[in-house]
């Protein structure tokens, strides 16, 4: 049964990257400008040197690898956050993470006029942490409540939300309509800057999360459990938080509030492969990945020429099914 559940699962994580490349040439080729699949392929080896080569590689190609690199920070950081909170409902848009993240990032871009792109993740970073600080001295009264949690994160992300569009109508006009793009999650117009910028956040904690894949695994049985299990469970927990909160203020930082991505990868991935966080995180990231790629495909094809924010489709299909998850399933114990 253990082979057969490896074995299960090599192919759930095989598939989903074919999914996830396969969606990627289909975005190369796909857009205002028709490109056949056949020059897709002679440009990604440097073979076709027309004018398609310009518009894939200097425009798609940055715009997907960003999509795919989001993507994956928003799931992991979902499925951790899951993990340490023990709560089906936890995700960093929820609890107020990406809301102190994008507060403080609209905050550095409209006082700093002169900002640099490579600041803007590391003060995303620092709003998310002041912002999990305070939910969590909130919903403290003798322990904290995985729903006190839940309820006092949606509160504060309203309340930064507010906070957000005051000092977006307190800084220069000029960067309002810049800003409120960024503020909807749109991966529109990135280029090789911006995947130089959140690549190296994603390529520390994604492979740091999996040192403590086992911990949270064990820590899904219960506290009692964990810690009879030699478990470190308070060490683990601050860790693993700080992980996600760098994972979904690195992608805020970049892309803006692309909403309850961090909430439905993780449910997917769990469906997939159980509970076993060592499979969760690698499948969470995947399916981020790809949800993140179709939001934008979708974005970009259904009302051309038109380019809608990628984080207006994540939105409009996690809102029903956060719903679904807070009437139909029982948090964890």
């Amino acid at each position: 049964m253990a082979k057969l559940r490896s074995r299960r699962s090599a192919l759930i994580i095989i598939g989903l990257f074919l999914v996830m490349i396969v969606l990627s040439m289909v975005s190369l080729s796909v857009g205002s400008v028709s490109i056949p699949m056949k020059d897709v392929f002679r440009s990604l080896i440097g073979q076709n040197m027309g004018s398609s080569e310009l518009i894939l590689l200097k425009f798609r190609l940055p715009r997907i690898l960003t999509a795919i690199l989001i993507g994956a920070a928003l799931a992991v950081s979902g499925a951790l956050l899951q993990g340490v909170i023990r709560n089906p409902l936890a995700s960093p848009d929820i609890l107020g993470v990406t809301g102190g993240a994008s507060a403080a990032a609209v905050a550095f871009m409209t006082l700093f006029t002169g900002y640099s792109i490579h600041w803007v993740p590391v003060i995303a970073m620092v709003g998310a942490l002041l912002a999990v600080l305070i939910n969590y001295t909130l919903a403290w009264k003798q322990g904290v409540s995985t729903y006190r949690l839940v309820l006092i994160g949606i509160g504060l992300s309203t309340a930064l939300g507010a906070l957000t569009m005051f000092l977006l109508i307190s800084g220069p006009a000029y960067l309002a309509a810049q800003v409120l793009n960024w503020m909807t999650g749109s991966i529109y117009g990135t280029s090789w800057k911006y995947v130089q910028v959140i690549f190296p956040w994603i390529a520390v904690f994604i492979p740091l999360s999996f040192v403590y894949a086992k911990e949270l695994t064990i820590q899904t049985l219960g506290e009692a459990t964990a810690m009879g299990l030699g478990s470190r469970l308070q060490v683990t927990r601050v860790i693993v938080l700080l992980y996600s909160v760098a994972l979904a203020g690195a992608a805020v930082g970049v892309a803006g509030m692309i909403s309850f991505l961090g909430l439905m990868a993780p449910h997917i991935a769990r469906k997939l492969v159980g509970n076993s966080y060592s499979l969760i995180i690698p499948v969470a990231a995947l399916t981020g990945a790809i949800l993140l790629l179709l939001a934008d495909l979708a974005g970009r094809m259904l009302f051309m020429p038109l380019d809608i924010p990628a984080g207006v489709f994540t939105a409009g299909i996690g809102a029903p099914f956060f719903l679904y998850l807070l009437f139909k399933r029982k948090p964890i114990r």
